[in-house]
């Protein structure tokens, strides 16, 4: 006998509606086991209890593992702007994994692998993230900014830095045969 045992499958009636190039590479049930569902990680993104969707790893800002929490903080679109997404903080969500198996393993490296490009920036009155990220299914990159809290997001010298920084940032990430 192996020291590890051998993970039981998703069971068929906790199986989201994966697409037709998508495949499970992790699952655990939430809480205690008694109906509080079950977080399932793709090779596109994250199936969260309650939601009907898929979360994709792009849209993951930060994910944290306690040892026995995940917490999820997806990204809310804030803005669209000419070349990129102003994105906030969607209301973070926690979920007890008593029996974790490879899920939080996982949710880690899919969201540091979507992550391209990745630099803070002063604007005026504040500050914000510019990211770039890959989307399973896309070609090319998704630019993405998230303003610090209070940074006033609709001032015209803050849009104007704003779209400078990701001009200069998509020009130092475009490969040089382009």
């Amino acid at each position: 006998m192996g020291l590890f045992r051998r993970r039981p499958k998703l069971p068929p009636a906790d199986r989201p509606p994966l697409a037709a190039d998508e495949r499970v590479l992790a699952w655990a049930a939430a809480g205690n086991g008694e109906g509080d569902g079950v977080l399932v990680a793709s090779n596109r993104g994250l199936w969260l209890p309650g939601r009907g969707e898929r979360l994709g790893w792009h849209d993951v800002l930060k994910a944290v593992w306690s040892g026995r929490e995940l917490t999820v903080t997806p990204a809310e679109q804030v803005a669209e702007r000419d070349g990129y997404l102003v994105v906030a903080d969607a209301p973070a969500e926690t979920y007890l994994l008593l029996d974790p198996g490879d899920l939080p393993h996982q949710v880690r490296a899919r969201v540091t692998g979507s992550v391209a490009y990745t630099a803070h920036h002063p604007v005026p009155d504040g500050a914000g993230r510019i990211a770039a990220r890959r989307v399973s299914g896309v070609d090319g990159l998704t630019w993405t900014v998230r303003y610090e809290p209070g940074t006033p997001v609709d001032d015209e010298a803050v849009v104007a830095e704003t779209d400078r920084l990701v001009a200069e940032a998509r020009a130092a990430t475009r490969p040089a045969d382009v």
